[in-house]
């Protein structure tokens, strides 16, 4: 195995016992394997969970703060958040996979001093990148009106945009350094972030929403300062925490190379992600096109910001399964990479059988009440 950026990270599979513990569907310990497995995603997925649960949180808390300024201050902030998500959030968040894979990878290999390595490198592409997606907000208020937009609710959403780009590149940062921790399975810093990041943000967008008389913009402004302050506690943690001593190093040159290494792995990251987060956010953008737009576009946000909380755990699992499957690849096991995903579909389908049986059982009642009240 080389010592450059570029080469593999993965070395020859181990054999002996270990390898033999690994391959469960071999022999008769496959449950035990299992069962220990999924002890392992729990422990990583619930920290996890919480995590996005606490930065939803901040999506509902400025949306229902927001809401009681009325219909079109609320249709602004949702077709701002809409657009933000489509042309910024998601692409940031995309790039920042390909660090998810290539860190895991190292720090399985017990590679600790390239961790440090790939984050940099991450940071200055996702900087880099941010800064065309500043540009494109600022168009924002023009670009709306030629879709079909109301004048109005383009005017407020393009107020909400421009107050959310001082958080952009602190975004870049916080999904590069979460990358860094988590390919660690260091979760409990991101969830020290989150609940730190939260308990500020709710005193804070009322004061800038109701107080400073700012608006829905007051909202994106107190997002944007309670992202850095979601960088400013991982980069503490990161700094101080001897959890970090082996992984933490100082900047080189040797950041800027290998980028188009990196990119080839953030690329398609960013269009798995894209396409899957588009597909909400184009119903809220196409919404207001409706005839009572600013009531059509409210609701709509409200009630897919509802439904994503349903994803988290999901969503958990998957975060978990890939620290995992990335650092049983770096450690060169590819069987238990395989039990990983095993495993963690299996979680995946039982929860959604389980949820679609609840929302199927709730939804059926509902159709027995109308029917009776027809007849």
């Amino acid at each position: 195995m080389g010592s450059s950026p570029e080469a593999p990270l993965l070395p020859p599979q181990r054999g002996g016992e270990e390898a033999g513990r690994c391959r469960w569907w071999r022999g008769g310990a496959s449950w035990a394997a299992a069962t220990a497995e999924a002890g392992r995603l729990a422990a990583l997925g619930a920290p996890m969970i919480a995590v996005a649960l606490l930065q939803l949180m901040m999506q509902l808390i400025s949306t229902v703060m927001v809401g009681h300024l009325g219909e079109v201050p609320l249709a602004g902030a949702a077709i701002a958040n809409s657009l933000t998500n489509v042309s910024g959030f998601s692409v940031l968040m995309g790039l920042a996979c390909g660090l998810e894979t290539i860190c895991g990878q190292a720090y399985g290999a017990e590679q600790y001093h390239k961790l440090a390595l790939f984050t940099y490198r991450s940071i200055v592409v996702l900087l880099v990148a941010s800064v065309p997606i500043a540009i494109i907000w600022l168009f924002i208020p023009d670009v709306l009106p030629l879709i079909g937009q109301d004048a109005q609710i383009a005017s407020e959403a393009g107020r909400y945009a421009l107050w959310l780009i001082p958080g952009l590149f602190a975004y870049s940062v916080a999904q590069c350094l979460s990358k860094f921790l988590q390919s660690q399975s260091l979760i409990f810093p991101m969830v020290l972030s989150s609940l730190t990041t939260l308990t500020l943000f709710i005193p804070l967008c009322w004061f800038m929403v109701y107080k400073v008389g700012m608006g829905n913009a007051g909202a994106a402004f107190a997002v944007s300062i309670c992202d850095w302050v979601e960088v400013t506690v991982l980069g503490l943690y990161i700094k101080f925490s001897p959890s970090c001593d082996k992984t933490r190093a100082a900047p080189t040159w040797e950041t800027f190379r290998g980028i188009g290494s990196f990119m080839r792995l953030a690329v398609p990251s960013t269009l798995m992600i894209c396409l899957e987060w588009w597909s909400y956010e184009l119903l809220v953008l196409v919404s207001g096109n409706l005839p009572n737009p600013a009531l059509e576009t409210s609701v709509l946000s409200i009630c897919i910001s509802t439904v994503v909380l349903v994803y988290n755990l999901p969503y958990g699992i998957g975060n978990a399964a890939s620290v995992r499957v990335s650092n049983e690849l770096g450690a060169g096991n590819p069987d238990g990479a395989r039990l990983v995903v095993v495993v963690s579909l299996s979680i995946i389908i039982c929860t959604a059988v389980l949820f679609l049986l609840t929302t199927s059982k709730e939804s059926f009642q509902v159709f027995l009440e109308a029917v009776d009240g027809s007849i």
